[in-house]
């Protein structure tokens, strides 16, 4: 497998920004023009924005990550936890580093519309590159040449079943998400 990379990391954060942008905060819109972007690429750069993608997908496998998502979406089993994963990548860079940095900041870095409802899962998004991939080529995509990821997510885990230490560890999404007698999302800031 070649390892020199023709897709560096700016170039990966531009291309989820201009699809999110284009796509108007629709995950599946997202994904979509993601594909179509993507396989207007070199296989080989295709290639390179699956290996950026997972590296990111593997980067926020932590439990303080989980337990925003937990919060932020009213409950995460294992599924939705992924789907949150992609849904960070395709918030771009600085929600996504924000998040790895700080994970109670999403409070802060998320926009005043959004409903976690609606919002904070696109599961799709892991998949454009594969898709992509497999237009441009016929064939599936190689494998990308990662470490595995851990078997559980680092840190410490939680205790999803108690309020009050998630409203602890995550005041800010706590205080806008849930501390209020409103659905999920709809708590005020």
């Amino acid at each position: 497998m070649d390892t020199e990379s023709l897709l560096d990391e700016g170039a990966f954060w531009e291309i989820v920004d201009r699809a999110r942008e284009a796509a108007g905060g629709d995950p599946d819109a997202q994904a979509e023009l993601l594909v179509d972007r993507l396989a207007g690429l070199d296989p080989q750069a295709v290639t390179d924005f699956a290996r950026h993608f997972e590296s990111r997908f593997n980067r926020a496998y932590r439990w303080d990550v989980w337990g925003a998502a937990w919060v932020l979406l009213g409950g995460a089993g294992d599924d939705t936890f992924e789907n949150f994963r992609c849904w960070l990548i395709g918030q771009g860079r600085a929600v996504f580093e924000g998040t790895l940095h700080d994970p109670d900041a999403l409070a802060d870095l998320l926009p005043a519309d959004f409903d976690a409802r609606t919002d904070g899962e696109a599961e799709e998004l892991g998949y454009a590159a594969y898709e992509a991939y497999e237009i441009l080529t016929g064939d599936q995509l190689p494998a990308l040449g990662l470490p595995e990821p851990p078997p559980e997510p680092e840190g410490a885990a939680p205790d999803f079943e108690n309020d009050a230490a998630l409203a602890a560890a995550w005041p800010r999404l706590w205080a806008r998400f849930r501390a209020s007698d409103a659905p999920v999302g709809l708590a005020e800031p």
